[in-house]
């Protein structure tokens, strides 16, 4: 007999739960942060065919849907808590569950986070996840802190760098050939991207502003800019602006961006193409005083990751990316948005 929606939720997504007294099961989960502390709560939405292919591992589909999660509360310096989660698929099919289920209880797990609610229904298949986190007051890190003068940094993987995630998607789309140990490498990054929660923790104090990369860095970094620029030309409140002269800018150093190996080999274009506007890294990109590069490296050390120092802020808008020998090189890309890319 097909599973109807109860016996789905209790089989695949129930589990003991500390932090709220219900769990799943009840109208409302219930959550109180401790005393002193903020709730940070972030809701993506994952779409078949938009956000993911149809031949992505259940696993590793769970996995990605939180991960992306639990990224915007990294970049906040926020406490992993809590989680719902939200699916509509167009019937009931175990092994799916399984695999899903298995990969979002695992890395919920290694960040000690509980599901505590949601909903399902047929329809085309969308996962949309919603978490929740606690931050000290006044402790979050926000986009609208940088300050001219700041360095600009971003994490990644020992050893790696951002845009493989974009690399895999050329290959994907038929527009590049990699060996296949390479392929399984980049479509890792990809499948399986790894928020940096520590490094967001351990950068609370130091970091200036934040903010995940999703959309490709620099569409974000855009967006750091805006906010910043509208508080800074505001006095230090935050605020919102256009592109246009209440916006702060930024120069990057083209050799500091951070580079796997498999993406160094790849001609040019290609490689800025997937460094700037790829998406899919959930890297933090962060700026911090310049009198904080030590605490920097060492918030990354303990994190178990590492940072690249890519540029600074400056206050004249707009963004150029420079060469060894500081000659602007023209950026010809667009980063990702739902509805113009």
């Amino acid at each position: 007999m097909a599973l109807g929606e109860f016996e789905l939720i209790d089989r695949y997504f129930r589990r003991p739960v500390r932090r709220s007294p219900l769990g799943i099961g009840d109208d409302c989960a219930l959550l109180a942060p401790r005393p002193g502390m903020q709730l940070a709560v972030s809701s993506d939405m994952l779409v078949e065919g938009r956000h993911f292919l149809s031949t992505v591992a259940p696993e590793r589909l769970g996995h990605k849907a939180l991960a992306v999660n639990l990224s915007d509360l990294a970049a906040c310096g926020a406490e992993p808590l809590a989680c719902t989660l939200a699916i509509s698929m167009p019937r009931v099919d175990e092994p799916f569950l399984a695999g899903l289920a298995c990969g979002l209880h695992t890395l919920a797990e290694q960040h000690d986070i509980e599901l505590v609610g949601g909903d399902t229904t047929a329809g085309p298949l969308n996962l949309c996840i919603t978490v929740f986190g606690e931050v000290p007051t006044g402790q979050a890190l926000l986009r609208h802190g940088a300050r001219p003068g700041d360095d600009l940094w971003v994490s990644h993987a020992i050893g790696g760098g951002i845009g493989d995630a974009r690399l895999a998607l050329e290959v994907f789309r038929g527009n590049l050939v990699l060996p296949g140990e390479q392929f399984d490498r980049v479509r890792l990054a990809m499948e399986l991207p790894q928020p940096r929660v520590a490094l967001g923790l351990a950068l609370r104090g130091i970091a200036s502003a934040a903010i995940d990369l999703s959309d490709g860095l620099l569409g974000d970094l855009r967006h750091v800019l805006r906010r910043s620029g509208a508080a800074f030309h505001a006095g230090g409140e935050a605020g919102t602006s256009g592109d246009g002269p209440q916006a702060l800018g930024a120069w990057l150093q083209d050799e500091a961006l951070p580079r796997s190996p498999i993406l160094n080999h790849q001609p040019a274009a290609m490689q800025r193409e997937c460094l700037l506007f790829g998406g899919d890294d959930y890297e933090l990109l962060f700026t911090a005083a310049s009198a904080q590069r030590v605490a920097v490296e060492r918030a990354a050390q303990g994190a178990g990751v590492a940072v690249a120092r890519i540029g600074q802020i400056v206050q004249t808008p707009g963004v150029q990316l420079l060469d060894a020998q500081s000659r602007p090189i023209a950026l010809q890309g667009q980063a990702f948005d739902h509805f113009k890319t």
